[in-house]
Formats: structure tokens, C-alpha cells, sequence
């Protein structure tokens, strides 16, 4: 049988993986008819994308998932013949035995002269959100008209593009679906805090075009001025093939469904928000969700309906914590406002205050989890305990909704649980909770600990500390060396697990060079020879080139040193030149010359910072506002050789356009026009990371000291081989907590955190220089003890592209191989490297 389904959106999507996930016989060949031209994304996540989120990571599911769907992407419907059951493009026609509408909404406009002009958009789509990217460079103000979830999602967009921003709202407060006045109020107090212009209980009446900017007329006496305009007011149902059809569609649009999702003609269902359950249509993605399964189901002979739908919410804007569940208003209203904390709470009660009938959240939502599966009810313990001191202690019940979009129950994830699930990542694919908006991740982890899952916090078998406790004895205890710590809190003489992590952490403490004594023993190959081991023995050396900025002269000399010892050199993507194969006995001989011109070691071999990336900034691109340059040189002159869990990188935009690619980094960097906005826990790599927005418009001394206390507490606190991006998740409490420690200094530490910093600082001398300077370390640099002389002769290079490359063959992956083998091309020996004055080779 034939199923064809129009949209490819978040909904469309769903169905046809729950349908593949049933149909276990094959029993229906799905066509699916996309408008846009690329596969089904994240749309409740869409502003994410401003924050540095690829499109591969909002996309819902790779190609050919599920498998045998015909995906017909940028081929929209133009019509549906009823009666003859086919579904008609531009491109052909598609019969079918059932049709599924998932073709969604489109974002209302309001009806008012001027909405077409320059510089005016929505807020719907990818293309959208890079159409208003392109637009809003180099530009200074920005405006949403509507102030309710998407509009306020518009707004931090705007923000983050680094524009002056304003909310036009035509009810009396913010959020008016979600919130009451007095939520609304608090939410617009904690916005408003941010910098961005509140307008409430006015509506845009006309939109001009004056002295190339953009003119908007209110309903009262209110004129904006503005280069951008965002309509974020709401969606209408994308009804137009049903109505064209003659379905029968709902008094103030959607096509009319019954509980099983089906239209007035049998043959054909709508989901999403296209679809009008008696009469109304839901906005949110968790009724979609349901409305998917029901289909689903019915396509395979099952009875399911659509019950309805909980249209709950608790999410994220702006920084803002917002919640809110079943009714909003009620018999009897309990309130509790905290305007210096900028929390409002109100529960909806029956006359009697026995039963729990809904309620807002706004600034601490910890109590959502708990009271929203209690609504219908009597509430979950005192009121005043919810009201005023967040989530009270107590168990979740075990029909409470964890996961909202996904409709998870509490049940299922202990149930998952029971079945082996012992982390996030298998919870989220075994129950989809979790996989949606993300908000219910804290949750899970909290489950998981409620159910006794827990890792081990012992280092190995020889510590039965972690490394944070490590750290702290060290620390506190003034412990020098490894034999000091093991033989007062360890057993045995160590592995190849707790000696790097040790030598981590005295030299993060400053406790000498890493190859003074017995700290050396500890390192492992790259920090042994200070230089990174490649695949045929060789090594590679990184001088540091602070900020990308180099000048001639030293350029020269990087190509001078590695012609003479011939090396292959290679620009990284952290804007630094790469000299690969040299020899260890070559290492000293190489630094000598690069120290001599003024280098030093780019610690490219080490869990330390790695590089501060920049874009040309202020100083010669026409969009750039501040001098990102400078501030990464100076960024990386200060935390150069800052020993660390692992590695980190750092990045410094000069402007919104982000050339610098900030928001991948450990740390990232953006200007303002009024200073920087600072990202935290980013990365790339195998599992890459967005880093998270944690402060705006900073001063640079006000910047510097937050990265000094945030480098430091990460240091300080993470675990063996953390990048901070794990280290940010695995804190409870994430950024808030974080921001509260190194902002507010809710531990009382931050004096202790910026003395640190000083030290590291002060103490700071360039590893290689400090080898060169010492005879006894020098004596390391062999490739055969016993003959100090003689270079390793298994190493040797080819040419390729004119340049040395390893001899040995390519490294096998287990891959087929395809088309003919090219043999190998003859050895050939390196260069000899020069004779560098008191060097043994």
C-alpha cells in the first residue's frame, strides 16, 4: 500500500519513524513530499543555530533513515485529487492509499502597511534565520514584533548578531499564552535587565522606509526606529492544499480532524499544526508527537487516539527560567513574588486549597518536575515550601511526564534503567526522552542517581581519590613530587593512569619544570620529549604564534628552519604552521634556532592551552567593532603553559559575522559594540560542543578576570581528561552554578582563583628555553641511550606534493579498498639536521 506524506517537518518525520519502527512486515511504501530542500531539523531548537549549532547537529536523522523512504525534498504539493487519490507536483504525481497533511504553519504577519519592505523577516525556517544573519551585518538596532516564546527567541538572536533590541507586544505582558500579568511582569524585569527594550500593550500599525533605515508606527504614541524587524506574533496552519482539497477545515483555520487524526475524508489524516482537534490547534511539537504515534498505529490496524494533549511547557529564554502547567487562572490563586531574587511562583487551586489545578513558574522552575504530574490532585506537599523554597525533598511519581515532547513517563526511564541503561546517552536512545529540547536532561541524571547508577570517583587502583581530590591534597598539603602523594594516599608505585594525571597537576600548581627529577618519569610520550609523536616515530613541533599574528621575519625563519632540517610544515586550523619528522635527537637543535628568533613552545604536546584564534577584527575588516586581535594575543600571552585536565582552546570574533569560530572553543570571545560577549564549553573534535552563551558585554578587565576564574575552577575541579564541555554538563547546576561560583563567588573562592592566576602569570617561562638552558635535560634527546649519536634508522620519507613525508605505508583501518594500489615511492633520508652548539646528537 501507498502512504504519502506531505512535510518532512519535525511531526512529518516522527511519523514515518514511528510507522517504520511498527511495520515490521513492510506493509506500506512511503513517499514523503518536502517544501524545504533540506531533511527534517530541530525547530524547537532553531535559535541554537545563532549560537553556533550546525545545521548537521539540529538535523533530526541522517540520510536513509528510516530506511526505504522515498524523501522527495524541495517538491512541495501544489495539489490533492481526491477523487482520483493523487497527490500532484511540479515535478509529477503521486498516488496513494493514504495521505497524511504534516505541512505545519507559516508565520502570521500582521496585516499592516509595510511588512514587504528590506529588512523585514520571519522567524520560521534555517533560511529565514541566515537570510536575517546576512541582513542584520554591520547594522546596529533590531525590533520583534510579538512577545511571546518565539518572539523572545527572535530577540536573543538578535542580541547575540549584536544589535540594540526591542520587543513590540500587543498584550498587556510578556508570554500572555504561558504566563499570567504578574509572571509576565517578573519575565520582563529579568529581560529587560539584559538590555533589550520592553514595549507591551501596543501593536505595530504601519512599517516605512526613512533615512535607509526602517520606521515602525505604534497603535499609542510610540515610534521606533529600527534597521531590522522580526515577526514573531504567532502561526496560522498551513491548511491552504485542504482547503483547495475541500476538507472540511476549522472556524478560524486547520484542517478538522477527529481522535484519530482523521479529516472528513477517510482516506486522509492530519498532524501537527495543521491539524484541528475540535476546532484547535496546538502549537507545540508534543501534541504533534502524539498525533504521529496515533497515525502510526491506525495505518497498522491499532485502535489509538489522540487523548488530547498536555500543553505544559518549561524552558529557557533569554537566560530566564519560565514553567507553566494546567490552568493558569482558577477559584483560588496562591502567589508568591520575590522581585530582588526575580522568582514568581503562583499555584491555581480549587476553592478548598485541596486540589492542584496549575500554576507558573518564573526564575526557579525546580519545582516543575514535581507539580505538574500532581495537577488534578491534591498538591505534593506544603505550598509554602513550592512556593517559596523551589522543589521540597520528596519522589517523583512514577507517572510524572519527564519528558514532555517525547510524552516519557518517569516509569519508562526507570524502566531503562532497570534494562542497563547507566547514562544519559543510552537513556536518550532508548527512550527518546531527552532528545527534543533538552530541558529534561537534568532530570534524567538525577533519576539515574536515584536509582543507585553512580561511577567510581577513584582514579585507578592506586588512589581511591578522584582528581579533584587529588588536586586539593596537593594543594593543600604543598605535596612535591609523586612518591610524596602516593606513599601518603596511595598504594603501590602507580600506572600509566595516575602518574600523567599527578605530573598534571604539579605543574598546574607550578611545582617546577615537567622534566625536573622525578616529575619527568611521569609524563607521558608527548610531554617526555615535549613534542607531539607521530604514526612512523618522528615528531612534530608547534612554535607558538600568539592571536595568528606573525610577522615576515619570523615567517622566514619557520621556513628556513624547516628546509634545513627537512621538515613538512602544515598550517593548522588554530592559525599556527606545523613542522613535521623530526627526529627526538633534532628537537633540541630545531628549538634553539625557533627560541632564538624569538619563539617558544606552542604546547601542542600537552594538556595545556593550545591557541587563542583570532579574525582581523576592528583593525582591517569593515564589520569588525573591537580589536580581536590584541585581545587574543593577550588572552594567549597570559595563559600560555597553564597545565589543565586536558586541552584547551580559545577563539576572538571582532564581530557577529564570527570568523573566528569562538563558539567551537573551550572558551570563545565575541564583540560588541559595547564590549565582549563570553562563551563557555565549547569544543570540536569527535563529540563537538557549541560553547553556551554566560555573560554579555563585558569590559575587558571584567573579561579577563572571568576566564582567569573559570580556567582556574575547571582546573581546579574537573576530572582526568575532562574537557570542559563534559566538565560543564557533568556540574549540577551547569552554567548557573558555575556563574554563581565565579561571578557571585557563592563559595567565597574567587579571591583564591585570581591569586592563583597571578602566579601562574608571574612564574610563567617557555619549556623549550628552559631544556636548551639546562645540560642535564638535554642528555634526554636520544633516540638510543647507549649510542647518544645515532638517529634512529627506521625513520625515513618519501616526497610528496614536494614535500617529506613518512616512507612507511599507510596505516590499515580495516577499509575496502577500491580502484588500483599506487606502490610505494623509493625512501629517501631526511636532511641532516646542522650541528647546534652544546647539542649531543
Amino acid at each position: 500500500m501507498k502512504l504519502v506524506v506531505l512535510g518532512n517537518g519535525m511531526v512529518g518525520q516522527r511519523l514515518i519513524e514511528s510507522l517504520a519502527a511498527r511495520d515490521s512486515d513492510r506493509r506500506w511504501s512511503v513517499t514523503v513530499l518536502a517544501e524545504e530542500n533540506r531533511r527534517a531539523y530541530d525547530r524547537v531548537r532553531l535559535s541554537a543555530w545563532f549560537e553556533g549549532v550546525s545545521v548537521d547537529e539540529l538535523t533530526l536523522a541522517p540520510p536513509g533513515v528510516p530506511a526505504g523512504v522515498d524523501l522527495r525534498l524541495g517538491e512541495p504539493a501544489t495539489a490533492v485529487d481526491r477523487a482520483a487519490r493523487v497527490v500532484h507536483t511540479a515535478a509529477g504525481a503521486y498516488p496513494y492509499d493514504v495521505l497524511v497533511l504534516a505541512t505545519g504553519s507559516r508565520a502570521f504577519v500582521p496585516p499592516v502597511p509595510g511588512t514587504d519592505s528590506p529588512g523585514c523577516f520571519v522567524y520560521r525556517t534555517l533560511d529565514d534565520l541566515a537570510a536575517l544573519r546576512d541582513h542584520a551585518a554591520g547594522r546596529t538596532d533590531g525590533t520583534v514584533v510579538g512577545g511571546g516564546l518565539l518572539g523572545l527567541e527572535a530577540a536573543n538572536a538578535l542580541r547575540l548578531l549584536g544589535l540594540r533590541t526591542s520587543v513590540v507586544e500587543f498584550a498587556p505582558h510578556l508570554m500572555p499564552m504561558q504566563v499570567d500579568e504578574g509572571g509576565g511582569g517578573m519575565l520582563r524585569r529579568r529581560i529587560e535587565e539584559l538590555g533589550i527594550a520592553v514595549h507591551c500593550g501596543t501593536g505595530v500599525t504601519a512599517i516605512a522606509e526613512h533615512d535607509g533605515r526602517l520606521r515602525l508606527d505604534t497603535a499609542g504614541e510610540l515610534v521606533l526606529d529600527t534597521d531590522v524587524v522580526v515577526f514573531a506574533a504567532g502561526v496560522r496552519p498551513r491548511d491552504e492544499l485542504a482547503r483547495a482539497a475541500g476538507l472540511a477545515v476549522g472556524e478560524r483555520g486547520g484542517v478538522l480532524v477527529d481522535d484519530t487524526c482523521r479529516t472528513s475524508d477517510e482516506r486522509i489524516y492530519a498532524v501537527g499544526e495543521c491539524a484541528a482537534v475540535d476546532g484547535r490547534c496546538y502549537g507545540l511539537v508534543a501534541p504533534g508527537y502524539a498525533m504521529a504515534d496515533v497515525v502510526a498505529d491506525r495505518l497498522l490496524g491499532g485502535a489509538a487516539r489522540f487523548g488530547g494533549a498536555d500543553t505544559s511547557t518549561k524552558l529557557k529564554l533569554l537566560g530566564v527560567d519560565v514553567g507553566s502547567f494546567g490552568a493558569t487562572t482558577g477559584p483560588l490563586d496562591v502567589v508568591y513574588a520575590d522581585p530582588a531574587s526575580g522568582i514568581y511562583a503562583k499555584l491555581v487551586l480549587t476553592d478548598d486549597a485541596r486540589t492542584l489545578l496549575g500554576g507558573i513558574l518564573v526564575g526557579d522552575v525546580s519545582a516543575y518536575p514535581t507539580l505538574r504530574p500532581a495537577v488534578g490532585g491534591p498538591v505534593p506537599g506544603k505550598l509554602a515550601d513550592f512556593l517559596s523554597a523551589g522543589a521540597p525533598a520528596g519522589t517523583l511519581p512514577g507517572s510524572a511526564q519527564v519528558c514532555s515532547c517525547n510524552a516519557v513517563t518517569k516509569d519508562e526511564v526507570v524502566s531503562a534503567i532497570g534494562g542497563g541503561c547507566t547514562d544519559v546517552g543510552c537513556l536518550k536512545a532508548c527512550t527518546r526522552a531527552g532528545t527534543t529540547c533538552g530541558s529534561c536532561v537534568p532530570l534524567l541524571r538525577t533519576l539515574l542517581d536515584e536509582a543507585g547508577v553512580a561511577r567510581s570517583t577513584a582514579l585507578c587502583e592506586h588512589f581511591g581519590h578522584s582528581r579533584q581530590e587529588l588536586f586539593d591534597l596537593v594543594r593543600v598539603r604543598g605535596i612535591g613530587t609523586f612518591s610524596e602523594l602516593v606513599a601518603g594516599y596511595g598504594t603501590g608505585r602507580g600506572c600509566d593512569i595516575c602518574k600523567p594525571v599527578v605530573a598534571s597537576i604539579l605543574a598546574s600548581l607550578g611545582t617546577g619544570h615537567i622534566l625536573d627529577g622525578e616529575q619527568a618519569a611521569l609524563q607521558d610520550t608527548n610531554d617526555h620529549f615535549l613534542a607531539n609523536i607521530q604514526r612512523d616515530g618522528s615528531y612534530s613541533v608547534v612554535p607558538r604564534i600568539p592571536g595568528g599574528e606573525i610577522t615576515p621575519d619570523r615567517l622566514i625563519v619557520i621556513g628556513e628552519v624547516a628546509r634545513d632540517f627537512g621538515l613538512y610544515t602544515k598550517i593548522t586550523g588554530g592559525q599556527r604552521i606545523d613542522l613535521f619528522g623530526a627526529r627526538v635527537e633534532q628537537l633540541p637543535a630545531i628549538w634553539r634556532r625557533l627560541v632564538d628568533a624569538g619563539f617558544e613552545s606552542g604546547h601542542a604536546y600537552g594538556k595545556a592551552l593550545r591557541t587563542v584564534k583570532s579574525c582581523v577584527g576592528s583593525t582591517w575588516c569593515r564589520y569588525g567593532v573591537q580589536d580581536s586581535v590584541g585581545l587574543a594575543i593577550a588572552l594567549e600571552l597570559r595563559y600560555r603553559g597553564l597545565r589543565s585536565p586536558h586541552k584547551i582552546k580559545a577563539a576572538v570574533s571582532g564581530c557577529a559575522r564570527e570568523c573566528a569560530e569562538a563558539r567551537s572553543k573551550d572558551f570563545g570571545v565575541i564583540a560588541t559594540e559595547t564590549g565582549w560577549n563570553l562563551y563557555l564549553g565549547g569544543n570540536g573534535g569527535f563529540r563537538p560542543r557549541h560553547a553556551e552563551l554566560f555573560h554579555t558585554d563585558l569590559d575587558t578587565d571584567a573579561l579577563v578576570r572571568t576566564i582567569d576564574r573559570y580556567l582556574m575552577y575547571y582546573i581546579r575541579t574537573a576530572d582526568r581528561l575532562q574537557r570542559t564541555s563534559t566538565w560543564l554538563e557533568s556540574l549540577d547546576g551547569g552554567l548557573d552554578h558555575l556563574r554563581a561560583v565565579i561571578v557571585d563567588d557563592s563559595l567565597g573562592i574567587c579571591a583564591d582563583l585570581d591569586e592563583a592566576m597571578a602566579r601562574h602569570v608571574g612564574a610563567y617561562r617557555d619549556e623549550w628555553r628552559a631544556v636548551l638552558d639546562d645540560p642535564e635535560k638535554l642528555r634526554r634527546f636520544v633516540s638510543f641511550v647507549n649510542q647518544p649519536g645515532t638517529p634512529d634508522p627506521s625513520i625515513s620519507f618519501t616526497v610528496e606534493r614536494e614535500q617529506p613525508v613518512p616512507a612507511v605505508g599507510p596505516v590499515s583501518l580495516g577499509m575496502p579498498v577500491s580502484g588500483p594500489v599506487t606502490p610505494e615511492a623509493p625512501a629517501v633520508p631526511g636532511p641532516a639536521a646542522p650541528e647546534a652548539p652544546g647539542v649531543r646528537r
